[in-house]
């Protein structure tokens, strides 16, 4: 289930509000024929936010304040797996952890994040997927 078109174009898949998929193809490789980094960093964006939403109320929304990616390993084919946590959560920001993992339980990447939660705006709360646990 995608919730925008970068997401569906991305192949996104969500088992749960902790954990997305992709299924690597053409359109995840790079020129040099390797997974490319702007793969990685949008499945963990999205996982981490939507780990992030499911711990907020109907009065708040939140946005990406920063992500840093350390790349271990790259992929050629086959499905990404990505699970992210949500380590501190205060009234105003909280700070995710995440990691992307090849099916075969190979690490690609870990990264931090920090996002602000803010008080959201009238139409501001789309349902983020999954919508349970």
């Amino acid at each position: 289930m995608a919730i925008d078109a970068v997401s569906k174009f991305m192949g996104i898949r969500w088992d749960d509000v902790r954990t997305t998929r992709i299924e690597m193809g053409p359109e995840h490789i790079n020129a040099a024929g390797f997974l490319a980094g702007v793969v990685t960093y949008a499945m963990v964006d999205y996982t981490m936010g939507s780990a992030l939403w499911k711990e907020t109320t109907e009065e708040e929304a939140i946005a990406t304040l920063n992500i840093a990616i350390n790349y271990v390993q790259t992929a050629r084919e086959g499905e990404l797996v990505c699970t992210a946590d949500v380590d501190r959560r205060t009234r105003t920001n909280a700070v995710l952890r995440s990691e992307v993992r090849h099916a075969d339980g190979t690490l690609i990447a870990t990264a931090v994040g920090s996002y602000v939660i803010y008080r959201a705006k009238d139409g501001q709360r789309r349902g983020y997927p999954p919508n349970e646990d």
